[in-house]
């Protein structure tokens, strides 16, 4: 009988394989995890869980620390390693990395005036049969060589001025879909093989570095273009390996014993067939179609430019034979075979004719200028976001301004610099013609900036019109009161519709107002109304976490219930009482507070109580009697499935008895509870000696005098007595 190892191969149940040498484990799990990497960076297919790759390559690391002479040039550990460079040193081109010509005419006379180019350069009569052409995308990113010597990656270089580039190494190894070393058979790999290709930023990547730059306040990145090239050129790799970088392969450099495909797009499949990213959209246009295929492709990538997941700025059209290419040549250091056929641009000059504001769902406060109308990336833009008010004066946009617009995708437009006169005009470093408003343009609630956030927020929560929606679905989700049913569609209906404009209108609801609401059947309405009259019986914590007070999460809801017994009690609390509660800081008192003094939020309590919302109210508790608990102070984490106990009610259990429920596991972990088909967080528990509970261990440390370890308890490890790591 033969089972599957990690690695996927059978092993012999009945007689067990002998142990691995180190140098063999070291090899077996370098393979595995380029496998998976590839799965995952490449293919976009994962076969294991990230928790299982992880522990994979922590295993290789710990082989290669034990053992410093089995680390290689490709091994996956090498990726984020590498010292702070002084400047990055010049590497010579063996062969020069040209650019080639670019056809401004976007429209399809663009591919018809290349097409006649080659025909001529290749002396064709007119009845001469179509030339074949690869199509393929022109990416807007940073140009890279990428040298592997016997299937390792032994350096990569910017293009540079094309004779000369730089030595960027190290930052490349920290981009996942390069592969370390080429995949297939060793005795396939080329002795040389200079692979060239584009880094770049996919869009959605793009948009969540810039969002973490500015909660920072850090400065933003104007494009992805701006934001790849900037990683690709850090002299620290650790900062170069927190940018989320990309890389496609579309040519060769230098190449030494291998056989180069005939064509163009088996080039592109071979270096494919090596592990390299290669971008699917690409055609090639056969025969007959000559050059109507490449304006098929053309226009058929412009109508899908926006919804593609990065930048491009054009096509690129290449003689398919490269027989053919070797006969044309070059003229001027650009290739007669080929040419990049653009796009109009996606960014644009416009006046900023004055600066608005929008309240999102959340109730974050956006700057946005109204712009005079361009055309730009496809649309025309009369509207371009500034983010927030530090964002707009870091940039100095003023109405009246001249403004660079960039619209890329789906991606919302935004101002992305001001157009500045030559020589400079000096300029204070503020905006003198626009503020951030102190009450909210829509509900005419407080606006508050929290210390060391840059986004200003309206505090009128349930009251505000453009938070209904947010406010609506966080009160019925699961974890607050729970109304099963009201969904996003369903509360999009209720609140376009005019029937709910704050909590309580969701209890005057009736079955034929509900009925009479598209695709809903009088069964869904009754069903909707069984769940409302079911929510209405909740407790103090959901009720509180369910009113969607900022920085107030369930943990925090459930400590100021456990504090002050009722709901009038923590509305009336000063903020130094409202300090004495546990993991309730200045923040969060503030938060609570500035809540609770808007009278219309305190109006929406009492119409959820008149409309028949009700819980349990308790004397509030001794702060001196929690830390009798019998998890008073500890954090617990939970994993697989307990015989009897849901992970709610482990959860609520070991909450009611003073610890706290994690997410993940660390060296502040103080016990593991551990059911069936515990995964990753077990087996990190053991490699770091920590506590580990089945759930009867968990009754019964609930049941023991504080401080006291219960019986079943497996202790840490041997010379960690405090669960650390050693």
């Amino acid at each position: 009988m033969s089972q599957p190892d990690m690695f996927g191969a059978p092993v012999d149940a009945q007689a067990p394989a002998a142990p691995l040498t180190p140098a063999d484990e070291a090899a077996r799990l370098r393979e595995a995890l380029h496998a998976h990497a590839h799965r995952y960076y490449v293919l976009d297919a994962p076969s294991i869980p990230d928790a299982e790759y992880d522990r994979l390559f922590q295993a290789l690391q710990a082989l290669e620390a034990a053992h410093p002479e089995l680390r290689t040039a490709d091994s996956p550990t090498q990726r984020v390693l590498g010292q702070v460079l002084d400047g990055f040193a010049s590497v010579r081109h063996v062969v020069p990395m040209l650019s080639i010509r670019t056809e401004t005419d976007t429209e399809a006379t663009g591919a018809e005036a290349f097409d006649a180019r080659v025909r001529r350069e290749l002396a064709l009569l007119e009845d001469a049969p179509p030339v074949d052409y690869a199509a393929e995308l022109k990416f807007d990113g940073l140009a890279i060589n990428l040298r592997y010597e016997r299937g390792v990656l032994v350096q990569a270089a910017t293009r540079g001025d094309g004779e000369n580039g730089e030595d960027v190494t190290q930052n490349i190894r920290t981009v996942g879909q390069i592969p370390l070393r080429l995949q297939g058979p060793a005795d396939a790999w080329p002795a040389v093989l200079e692979v060239r290709g584009e880094v770049y930023m996919r869009r959605d990547d793009f948009e969540r570095l810039n969002e973490r730059q500015r909660e920072r306040g850090e400065k933003t990145f104007v494009n992805p273009r701006n934001a790849a090239a900037g990683a690709v050129r850090q002299l620290d790799p650790a900062i170069a390996a927190q940018r989320p970088l990309s890389f496609f392969a579309y040519g060769l450099g230098e190449v030494q014993g291998w056989a180069i495909p005939p064509t163009h797009s088996g080039l592109l499949d071979a270096l494919a067939a090596f592990g390299l990213p290669v971008c699917a959209e690409r055609t090639v246009a056969h025969g007959a179609s000559g050059a109507q295929g490449l304006v098929a492709f053309h226009q058929a990538m412009g109508a899908r430019r926006d919804q593609l997941p990065f930048d491009i700025d054009g096509v690129v059209y290449k003689v398919n034979s490269r027989a053919l290419q070797e006969q044309l040549g070059f003229v001027t250091r650009e290739p007669r075979w080929a040419v990049a056929h653009k796009y109009p641009a996606q960014e644009q000059l416009t006046q900023v004719e004055g600066i608005d504001i929008q309240v999102g769902r959340t109730g974050k406060l956006t700057p946005v200028a109204r712009l005079k109308p361009v055309f730009v990336g496809g649309v025309t833009v009369t509207n371009a976001t500034l983010h927030n008010l530090f964002e707009l004066r870091r940039k100095g946009v003023r109405v009246g301004d001249t403004v660079i617009v960039r619209r890329a995708g789906d991606v919302i437009p935004e101002v992305v610099g001001v157009l500045r006169s030559e020589p400079p005009a000096p300029r204070a470093p503020y905006v003198p013609n626009f503020r951030m408003p102190r009450h909210c343009p829509i509900c005419a609630s407080t606006v508050v900036r929290e210390r060391d956030e840059v986004n200003h927020r309206c505090t009128g929560g349930l009251f505000c019109a453009a938070q209904r929606k947010q406010a609506v679905l966080h009160f019925a989700q699961r974890r607050a009161v729970e109304i099963e049913g009201l969904g996003e569609k369903l509360v999009d209906q209720l609140i376009d519709g005019g029937l709910v404009r704050t909590l309580p209108d969701l209890y005057k609801l009736g079955l034929m107002k509900l009925a009479a609401l598209d695709r809903m059947a009088d069964k869904s309405a009754q069903n909707i109304l069984v769940a409302l009259e079911k929510s209405k019986l909740t407790t103090l914590p959901r009720f509180l976490f369910g009113l969607g007070i900022r920085h107030v999460g369930e943990a925090t809801a459930k400590d100021l219930a456990r504090h002050f017994g009722s709901i009038d009690r923590i509305m009336d609390a000063p903020e130094d009482q409202l300090l004495a509660v546990r993991d309730v800081g200045p923040v969060v008192a503030k938060s609570i507070r500035t809540f609770f003094d808007q009278a219309h939020n305190r109006e929406v309590v009492e119409q959820l109580r008149a409309a028949g919302v009700s819980w349990a109210e308790h004397e509030p508790s001794a702060e001196a009697d929690a830390a009798t608990l019998p998890l008073a102070g500890k954090t617990l984490v939970l994993t697989g499935t307990l015989p009897t106990l849901g992970r709610e009610e482990a959860k609520a259990l070991i909450e009611a008895a003073g610890g706290k429920v994690a997410g993940s596991v660390s060296k502040k972990t103080h016990h593991v509870v551990a059911g069936a088909e515990a995964g990753s967080k077990l087996e990190k528990a053991q490699a770091l000696g920590l506590s580990i509970l089945d759930e009867a261990g968990l009754l019964a440390l609930l049941a023991a005098p504080a401080g006291q370890p219960p019986a079943g308890t497996v202790p840490p490890a041997p010379g960690n007595p405090d669960g650390s790591e050693g």
